[in-house]
């Protein structure tokens, strides 16, 4: 299965993906801020989605390039749980998009993990986005080679940002 993904879809098509991973959720993104969506007839922070996947078990990988917001940081410290079980690496280099579900799955695609990329803005408010969301086993298993190559840090030995870098790899 290939899906193709624009615009608001993110937020229905995406967000429902990683509320139904049982084992493990990759996400890589340039750039995290402060997204809220709906759980229930709540609205919430993202992180306390992530922050119930980590208490049900499911290992939670993050990679992203630069350090989020004071809002994020607020949000962040409201669950406990994610400085502890939250497995997070700061690359300055990473402009992927890409979130891993289960290994069985991947988005492939141009949102950060925004509010304007994949929460709740309005139509009018959110950035044209385009994407794939994938079970197609080649695609996959690209999506996860990048990820993981970078998480090991295949790359840092010969990077040239690593005077930004406040999170080494290796």
């Amino acid at each position: 299965m290939i899906q193709f993904i624009s615009n608001a879809d993110h937020y229905e098509m995406v967000i429902n993906k990683v509320r139904a991973v049982k084992k493990i959720l990759w996400i890589g993104t340039a750039d995290i801020k402060d997204l809220h969506i709906k759980m229930g007839r709540d609205i919430v922070p993202f992180l306390k989605l992530i922050s119930d996947l980590l208490k049900r078990g499911v290992e939670v990988r993050l990679i992203h390039a630069k350090e989020p917001g004071p809002n994020f940081r607020e949000d962040f410290d409201k669950y406990p749980i994610l400085a502890e079980s939250l497995e997070r690496v700061l690359c300055p280099r990473v402009h992927f998009k890409l979130m891993i579900f289960d290994m069985g799955t991947a988005y492939i695609g141009s949102a950060n993990l925004t509010g304007a990329g994949m929460g709740m803005k309005s139509e009018h408010t959110r950035n044209f986005e385009a994407g794939i969301l994938t079970t197609e086993p080649t695609l996959v298993e690209s999506a996860v080679n990048q990820f993981d190559e970078v998480w090991m840090g295949k790359f840092c030995s010969k990077c040239r940002r690593k005077a930004y870098c406040g999170d080494r790899i290796s």
